[in-house]
């Protein structure tokens, strides 16, 4: 056979695997300067398996996307030789923008490479129809970008409770809103001319605590949020499961023992309704705690001495607990983060959640890793958790 009809049968099946290789080494090498930057390239070599070489190679790629830089600071080796340069993440030239939808309000946000929040505007619902609701997210994202000149954004993420589909960037369902097959990632896209990515934010929450929280490392983790909208997730390794049509997650109705709460699904007692915000401030509201439907006038309340406003979070802290451990004899995870208002701040609230839970379990029990910035971290970690997996395909050059 002709040599070149070798080469046409069989060269693209190899430079296919090369390049899965590459971006998936290039996703290893980034992660590694992520945890533990500032680092010398040997010392990355020696913590992924991969040669010398081929970390000098990657460095140089990431450095010229300006993903990583040197760090001003060298190092030597034994104090013999050239001093090394390590390298760090380079989190003073691109931004990522953040946009989370709750029903109440919508976050718009700015975060470095690193989850950090460098901006945030919270948006007020007036109206809930997505057309209105993504055109000011998109205007506020312009606000909070005009006001750091210098800094360019690589993308958007887009974080919403109900059914997210990954895949298509669009709300399926979300019941609290009335959105059904919203194109969240189209119309976005349309306003801000960004790359948006969207997921639903207990998953996004999930990516969060791996890239940047007290999850990372965690062989497996189930994130459970408890707000308006109540949802879980959960990763093995760095695999957060999605099912078919990115479905997983929805617990809203599952019953829960004992509950009280009428459904709109015409059923009494599932969790959504039982656990949810809503239904903890009209018990406040009942109780005489506060006037609002504003969960942290509880909190606020709880924390002025309120005992009635502290024993509505204690109650629904341990009802969050015994959530937790039904999804742990199901999940069995290394590690449960949970978001939810009482537990993070207020240590009793916590130790409710984590004796519900049960201390037979081995798992350990978390609150999240962002608590003053919670929706904004989940939003943005849409979008750092695609740059992370695949750090050659962000082109800041086109943007």
């Amino acid at each position: 056979m002709p040599r070149t009809a070798v080469s046409t049968l069989v060269s693209p099946v190899p430079r296919a695997a090369d390049s899965d290789r590459r971006r998936t080494s290039a996703s290893v090498v980034l992660r590694s300067v992520l945890e533990h930057g500032p680092v010398a390239r040997s010392t990355i070599a020696r913590l992924t398996g991969l040669s010398p070489a081929s970390v000098t190679e990657h460095c140089a790629r990431l450095t010229e996307l300006g993903l990583i830089r040197e760090s001003a600071q060298p190092r030597r080796s034994g104090g013999v030789g050239r001093p090394h340069l390590p390298v760090d993440l380079d989190d003073t030239g691109f931004l990522v923008g953040g946009v989370h939808v709750a029903v109440p309000y919508t976050t718009v946000a700015l975060l470095d490479l690193r989850g950090r929040v460098v901006a945030r505007r919270e948006l007020k619902h007036e109206r809930t129809d997505p057309g209105w609701v993504l055109a000011r997210a998109a205007e506020g994202l312009s606000g909070l970008l005009a006001g750091v000149p210098g800094r360019r954004p690589l993308g958007v993420g887009v974080a919403v409770g109900g059914w997210v589909d990954r895949e298509t960037g669009s709300v399926v369902e979300h019941e609290l809103l009335g959105w059904r097959e919203v194109p969240v990632r189209e119309v976005l896209g349309a306003r801000t001319g960004l790359p948006v990515h969207v997921d639903g934010h207990a998953r996004a929450l999930v990516n969060g605590e791996r890239l940047f929280g007290r999850a990372r490392g965690s062989g497996s983790v189930l994130h459970l949020f408890v707000g308006n909208v109540v949802d879980a997730a959960f990763a093995t390794h760095d695999e957060v499961h999605h099912g078919p049509r990115s479905a997983a997650g929805a617990i809203a109705h599952l019953p829960v023992p004992g509950g009280s709460e009428p459904c709109p699904c015409s059923r009494t007692g599932c969790l959504q309704v039982e656990l949810s915000e809503r239904t903890l401030c009209r018990r406040a509201r009942a109780a005489g705690v506060i006037g609002s439907a504003n969960p942290m006038h509880v909190v606020a309340a709880a924390a002025a001495g309120d005992a009635v406003a502290r024993r509505l979070l204690v109650e629904r802290s341990r009802a969050t607990g015994r959530a937790a451990g039904l999804l742990l004899d199901v999940l069995n995870p290394e590690t449960v983060v949970v978001t939810e208002v009482g537990v993070i701040h207020f240590e009793d609230c916590l130790s409710a959640l984590r004796e519900a839970v049960g201390t037979h379990r081995a798992a350990a029990v978390l609150p999240t890793s962002f608590p003053d910035s919670v929706l904004a971290v989940a939003a943005g970690s849409v979008l750092l958790d695609v740059l992370f997996r695949d750090p050659l395909d962000v082109s800041p050059e086109d943007i």
